[in-house]
C-alpha cells in the first residue's frame, strides 16, 4: 500500500475550510485524519487512500452540490492518468445519484447507517426500560460524563490509554481509513465526552460534524475493559442530550456493516451474494457483525440510511474488495488475516494463563 503523502499545515486547514463548508456525507470530516490523502483543488478536496491500484475514497467529494459532477470528472480522470481505478466507500444514495449519469459505474451495498433527531432521544429513553436499566446501573456504580474542551482532552493522557486498552480487546489489529483509532491528537470542530469512575477515565465519546446537515457522526465511543456496564450508554445519552441543546438535527452512529435494516434490495452479482452470508455467519470471532448491527438498533433509530460502495472500474471485483481490505487494514490482507489469527493465539494464551492463575 502507498504511503499517504504528508499534507502542509495550509492543505490540512484549507482541506478543513472545505469539509466545514460543504461536508455532507457522514464521514466528511474523517478525511481530515491521520493517514488521509487529499486530492485539494480550491473548491474541493476528496479525501482517499492509495490501495491495491485503487483510490479507496472516503465517502464522497467534498465541494458545492452544483461542482459534484465536474469534481468527480476531474478527480476520475487525475487517477486514470495515474493508472489507478477509483471505488467510493461509504458512498450516499446523493454520489449514486450523480454517478448514474457519468456512465459504467458498479456499487455494493455495504450495510446501513442508523440516524436520530437528537431532541427526540427523551422519548428513546421512555420507550426502553432496558435503556434506562444500563443508565442506571452506571450511575450507580459511581460513573459520570463530563462534556470537555477539546483542548483539555487533547492533553488528557488518560484517554490515551483507555483507548490502548481497548484495542487490546478488539479480534482485530488496529484498523485506520474510517476506523482510525488515532484522532485524539487534532480534534478541532469535535465534541469529546468523558466518562469517568472517580478519577479514572472508564470511556470516552468523539463526535465529528456533518456541517452540510447539521449533524454528528459518533466517531469514537470507547469503554475500558474494566468500565461498569452501561458507560457506552451513559456516553451515548449525555451526548444526544448536548447536541440537541446545541441545535444539531441528525446523529448517527456510522455504517454498521452488511445491516439489512434499510430494507433496501440489492442486485449484487452471485459471489458477493455468498460471500456477504458467509462473512457475517463466520466473521464473529475477529469482527461481530450482527452484535453491532443490534447494539446500534437498540436505540431504536428513526430511520437506516443505505450505505455503498461504488467502483468506476464498471463490474465490483474480487480485487475491489481486496483493495478496501487493504485501505482499513494498511497492509495487504493476506498479512492482515496472519496477524489477526496470530493476535488470536497470543489472546487465547493470555486468557487460559488467567484461568490457571498463572
Amino acid at each position: 500500500m502507498k504511503a499517504a503523502r504528508r499534507s502542509t499545515l495550509a492543505e490540512w486547514h484549507h482541506a478543513r475550510e472545505l469539509v466545514n463548508e460543504h461536508g455532507e456525507n457522514a464521514t466528511a470530516y474523517q478525511i481530515l485524519n491521520p493517514g488521509i490523502e487529499r486530492w485539494l483543488k480550491p473548491n474541493a478536496v476528496v479525501g482517499y487512500v492509495t490501495a491495491a491500484g485503487y483510490r479507496v475514497v472516503a465517502g464522497a467529494p467534498i465541494c458545492a452540490e452544483d461542482d459534484l459532477a465536474a469534481v468527480v470528472e476531474a478527480f476520475e480522470n487525475d487517477s486514470h492518468r495515474q493508472s489507478l481505478r477509483t471505488c467510493y466507500f461509504a458512498a450516499d444514495d446523493r454520489l449514486a445519484e450523480t454517478l448514474a449519469w457519468r456512465g459504467p459505474y458498479d456499487r455494493i451495498l455495504l450495510g446501513s447507517q442508523p440516524v436520530w433527531n437528537p431532541a427526540h432521544w427523551p422519548v428513546i429513553l421512555d420507550r426502553k426500560a432496558s435503556l434506562r436499566a444500563q443508565l442506571y446501573r452506571a450511575r450507580n456504580k459511581g460513573v459520570h460524563v463530563r462534556h470537555v474542551p477539546v483542548e483539555e482532552a487533547a492533553r488528557d493522557p488518560r484517554l490515551e490509554s483507555c483507548l490502548a486498552a481497548w484495542l487490546e480487546t478488539r479480534g482485530l489489529p488496529p484498523l485506520h481509513f474510517l476506523v482510525e483509532p488515532a484522532t485524539l491528537g487534532r480534534l478541532h470542530d469535535r465534541e469529546v465526552f468523558i466518562a469517568q469512575k472517580q478519577q479514572e477515565v472508564v470511556g470516552f465519546l468523539v463526535a465529528s460534524p456533518i456541517p452540510r446537515r447539521n449533524g454528528w457522526l459518533v466517531e469514537q465511543n470507547i469503554r475500558a475493559p474494566n468500565a461498569p456496564n452501561g458507560t457506552t450508554e451513559l456516553l451515548l445519552t449525555a451526548a444526544m442530550m448536548h447536541l440537541a441543546e446545541q441545535g444539531a438535527e441528525v446523529v448517527t452512529l456510522g455504517l454498521s456493516p452488511l445491516s439489512r435494516r434499510s430494507c433496501i434490495t440489492a442486485e449484487h452479482v452471485w459471489w458477493i451474494r455468498l460471500l456477504w452470508p458467509w462473512i457475517r455467519a463466520h466473521g464473529k470471532r475477529f469482527y461481530n457483525f450482527e452484535g453491532l448491527d443490534n447494539f446500534k438498533a437498540k436505540f431504536l433509530p428513526e430511520r437506516w440510511e443505505p450505505i455503498w460502495a461504488i467502483t468506476s472500474a464498471g463490474r465490483v471485483s474480487p480485487r475491489t474488495l481486496y483493495a478496501i481490505a487493504e485501505a482499513f487494514g494498511r497492509m495487504p490482507p493476506p498479512l492482515l488475516v496472519a496477524r489477526t489469527l496470530g493476535r488470536a493465539v497470543g489472546q487465547e494464551a493470555r486468557w487460559l494463563r488467567r484461568r490457571l492463575g498463572l
